[in-house]
């Protein structure tokens, strides 16, 4: 009986400190994760491409779906083969490779999380001052934003795996998995500040945008060229702009959609349910990364134009990035 329990860990030889196995996912479920990844990358790639060769697509929104699309090319090429090497297998690769793929997974979601609060914040400041649009946001200001996102990100990674030069696999609960094993502290500092603060920003914004939409929709329907707001008259947006925010609220309420579930089952009771529902909800948070780039297919035109441009060769044509996109 020993021998089978010691046939079932990861470490056979360190009995008390390996982890045991993991059950694998079924091959089919392996095979679509692996193509999600796949899908992932390349859709990724093509919207990286297409908003950095077109000049006429050097707008402060796209940089930031643009930052959005760096982390999400990262999640398909790096954390969705990881995360399936980790579900069907021990981890073989050491402390330091584990310590790295660790902070990728922590910089990646709260990249993301802060792209998504800085693209609210851009369509808020769209539908609700429209006149000092293009004053406030711009191409420098929304770059050093994304910088200090990504500088964010990468700083809060740190706090989780500081430890490391000294205390070698102190982030893992045993060894043969790659998994941060945190204290509550760490993980209520987590849920506040890279989920409670941010989605309660996110939702927020969106109100108020909803609401400034909605008033101007009256106004126009009713032929008055001011709305009043709180005693005070506020711009009409353009319509073009309504338009723009109410595709990115798709791709808002999609992502939050995606990683709402992954916060919220983490928090609870531990038992064979909550595992199960916690594997489906990472593959649900990952494969937001796969679903953005559809999303932008479907609402944005230039996005098809840009994909059609890629594949036939005709970026490489001189001249090309100043191709008319819009």
């Amino acid at each position: 009986m020993e021998v089978e329990d010691r046939d079932d860990l990861c470490f056979p030889q360190f009995p008390n400190t390996s982890c045991i196995k993991p059950s694998p996912w079924p091959q089919t479920v392996t095979i679509v994760f692996y193509s999600i990844s796949l899908i992932t990358v390349t859709l990724n790639l093509l919207i990286i491409i297409s908003i950095s060769h077109f000049r006429q697509l050097h707008t402060p929104t796209n940089i930031l779906l643009l930052s959005l699309a760096v982390s999400d090319l990262i999640v398909g090429l790096v954390l969705m083969p990881v995360q399936i090497f980790n579900r069907t297998s021990c981890w073989f690769f050491g402390d330091f490779v584990c310590a790295t793929y660790i902070s990728i997974s922590l910089i990646i979601p709260s990249a993301s999380i802060g792209d998504i609060v800085l693209i609210s914040v851009d369509r808020y400041v769209a539908i609700c001052d429209p006149l000092h649009y293009n004053t406030k946001v711009t191409t420098r200001r929304v770059k050093f934003c994304v910088c200090l996102c990504w500088l964010w990100s990468f700083t809060y990674s740190l706090l989780f795996v500081k430890d490391l030069p000294t205390q070698p696999g102190s982030y893992k609960p045993c060894y043969g998995t790659c998994a941060l094993s945190a204290g509550i502290g760490s993980l209520l500092f987590d849920l506040f500040l890279n989920f409670i603060v941010p989605v309660t920003v996110i939702i927020a914004l969106y109100l108020r945008i909803f609401a400034v939409a909605v008033s101007q929709a009256r106004a126009m329907r009713s032929h008055i060229t001011a709305v009043t707001v709180q005693h005070s008259v506020t711009p009409k947006a353009k319509k073009s702009e309504l338009k723009a925010a109410r595709k990115l609220g798709v791709l808002v309420v999609v992502f939050l959609i995606c990683v709402c579930p992954l916060y919220i089952i983490g928090w609870v009771d531990y038992n064979w349910i909550v595992a199960s529902l916690f594997d489906s909800s990472v593959i649900l948070f990952l494969s937001n990364s796969c679903l953005n780039p559809v999303i932008y297919a479907f609402l944005y035109p230039w996005f098809r134009k840009a994909v059609k441009l890629i594949v036939t060769l005709q970026i490489l044509q001189p001249d090309s990035s100043e191709t008319n996109m819009l």
